[in-house]
C-alpha cells in the first residue's frame, strides 16, 4: 500500500507542464505519455497532489494493467486485482470508463463486467453475499485501449479545474488548467505586470494571481479520497499546511479587461471567490485601445476564436486592430495569445516567434506566442 503509482490525465499538449510540477512536489518515476502523466507515490501524496496541481485533470491511482480481449479475459483481470486493499466492506463503487481500438467496444457491457467482478471480489473477501455500498465514494475507471484494459481508482471527484471560485461563468469559459498553462508558458513568475485585454469571466488574470502568490489551487474544494480510510486524515491537514507555507507575500500588477460589463462584473465576483481580490483589477476597456506605458510585461489572452461567439470576419476585424494595439506597447511587452483560427497571423499582422499546439476542450488550437525587441527575461524567484 506504501507503494502507489498516479496516472494524471491531463488535456493535450500540456504533459510536459504537468511532470514538472509533480517533479517540483519531489514526485519519483515521473512519466509523460500523450494525454496523462505517470508518477510513483505514497498514500500521503494523493492530497499533496490534488492540492498543487494547475495543469492536470484529476489523480487516479492505478490499479493494475492487463489484456482483455474479450469479457471472461476482463472479468478475471479485474477479479485479480487486490480490491480489499483500497475500498471497505461498505464502499459505494460505481463503474465508468471507455474503449478504443479494441474488441471489447460496448462501454455499458463493460461497467457491468467490471462491477460484477469487483463485487465478486470484495463479496468474497469480506463474506458477503450482497454489499451494502452505503459508505463513502470510490468511483472507479477503466480504460480499455488496444485490447489492454487499465484499472483506476479516481481521488479527486469533481475534476482538478473546479477550483470552487467560478460559480458564474461567461460565454465559452477557458477552462481553469488551460488557464494556468497559458499562465506558466508566458513564463510569468509575478515580477512583470501582467494584462489580459479579453479577460471575460477572469480565468486568466486569477489564475495569474493564484501563480504570483504561489497559492495551491486546491486549497478551497474538497476531493474524494478525503472520506477514504487508506489515506490518513492527517496528511490532508499537513499537505495543507505545507502549500499554505509555501505562498508568497507582494504587491502584483495584474489586469483584465473586457468590454462586456457583465463580464467585468462576473470576473469580479470570481476574485473575490479565489480569495486573490486584492491581486487583481478588473475594468471595461476596449482590447483594440489597450495601451501601457510600463517598459515591459506580459499579455496573456483568449480572444473570441470567430467559431461560436462572433462570426469569422468579425473575430479577423478584433485580431487586425488588437494587433495595432500590441504593436504600439513599449519593446519590453511579450505576448501569448490562444486562438483556433487558422487565419489568425495574416490578420493580426505578424508571424509568431513560436507557437505551442494546445486543446481547448476538444477545439484544436495554437498558442501564439511574440516577443517584442529587447524583450526583458524576469528574475526567477
Amino acid at each position: 500500500m506504501e507503494h502507489l503509482e498516479l496516472a494524471i490525465p491531463t488535456l493535450f499538449g500540456l504533459e510536459g507542464l504537468c511532470a514538472d510540477e509533480l517533479r517540483r512536489l519531489g514526485l519519483s518515476d515521473v512519466r509523460a505519455e500523450n494525454g496523462r502523466v505517470l508518477c510513483a507515490a505514497r498514500p500521503a501524496d494523493i492530497p499533496r497532489v490534488n492540492l498543487n496541481l494547475r495543469t492536470g485533470e484529476r489523480a487516479l491511482v492505478l490499479l493494475g494493467s492487463f489484456p482483455a480481449g474479450d469479457f471472461d479475459a476482463l472479468f478475471e483481470g479485474v477479479r485479480a486485482l487486490p480490491w480489499e486493499d483500497f475500498l471497505p466492506r461498505d464502499a459505494a463503487f460505481p463503474v465508468k470508463g471507455h474503449c478504443l481500438n479494441s474488441a471489447l467496444h460496448a462501454v455499458p457491457a463493460c461497467q457491468s463486467i467490471v462491477k460484477k467482478a469487483v463485487a465478486a471480489r470484495l463479496g468474497a473477501k469480506y463474506g458477503l453475499e450482497q454489499l451494502p455500498e452505503t459508505g463513502s465514494l470510490y468511483q472507479i475507471q477503466f480504460a480499455i485501449m488496444k485490447d489492454t484494459a487499465s484499472l483506476y481508482l479516481d481521488t479527486t471527484g469533481a475534476g482538478l479545474h473546479k477550483r470552487g471560485y467560478r460559480a458564474a461563468g461567461v460565454v465559452a469559459p477557458l477552462r481553469e488548467t488551460l488557464a494556468a498553462a497559458m499562465v506558466m508558458l508566458s513564463k510569468y513568475r509575478g515580477r512583470d505586470p501582467f494584462c489580459d485585454p479579453f479577460c471575460g469571466s477572469g480565468t486568466i488574470s486569477i489564475e495569474a494571481a493564484l501563480i504570483a502568490k504561489n497559492r495551491a489551487p486546491g486549497l478551497d474544494r474538497s476531493f474524494s479520497a478525503q472520506k477514504w480510510g487508506f489515506v490518513p486524515a492527517s496528511a490532508w491537514m499537513e499537505a495543507a499546511d505545507e502549500a499554505m507555507d509555501k505562498e508568497f507575500e507582494g504587491n502584483y500588477d495584474i489586469w483584465g479587461g473586457d468590454i462586456d460589463p457583465k463580464a467585468v462584473a462576473i470576473a469580479r465576483s470570481n476574485a473575490e471567490k479565489a480569495g486573490v481580490e486584492d491581486l487583481v483589477r478588473f475594468e471595461v476597456a476596449d482590447a483594440l485601445s489597450f495601451h501601457r506605458e510600463e517598459p515591459y510585461g506580459k499579455l496573456v489572452t483568449n480572444p473570441p476564436y470567430g467559431e461560436r461567439i462572433m462570426e469569422k470576419k468579425e473575430a479577423e476585424d478584433l485580431y487586425r486592430g488588437f494587433g495595432k494595439a500590441f504593436r504600439s506597447l513599449p519593446d519590453g511587452w511579450t505576448l501569448s495569445l490562444l486562438s483556433s483560427h487558422t487565419e489568425f497571423e495574416r490578420t493580426f499582422g505578424r508571424n509568431a516567434d513560436r507557437k505551442r499546439k494546445l486543446y481547448n476542450g476538444m477545439l484544436k488550437c495554437d498558442l501564439f506566442l511574440y516577443g517584442k525587441r529587447g524583450a526583458q527575461h524576469e528574475k526567477k524567484r
